[in-house]
């Protein structure tokens, strides 16, 4: 199941400039996962520094 990003989201990038399938992009008030391109690494909640990602 895909990551989701939750309203923690301080919009640093640091998810999407770690995430291998580049399915993370910046959106209106926080960044979002693009469910179709998520594989569950787990890389976006590790690099995150207010855990906003979450797994699914």
């Amino acid at each position: 199941m895909a990551y989701t990003i939750n309203d923690e989201c301080i919009s640093c990038g640091a998810c999407s400039s770690g995430c291998p399938s580049e399915a993370i992009t910046e959106g209106d008030s926080k960044y979002v996962i693009d469910a179709g391109k998520c594989v569950d690494c787990g890389a976006c909640a590790d690099i995150c520094p207010v855990s906003a990602p979450q797994a699914g």
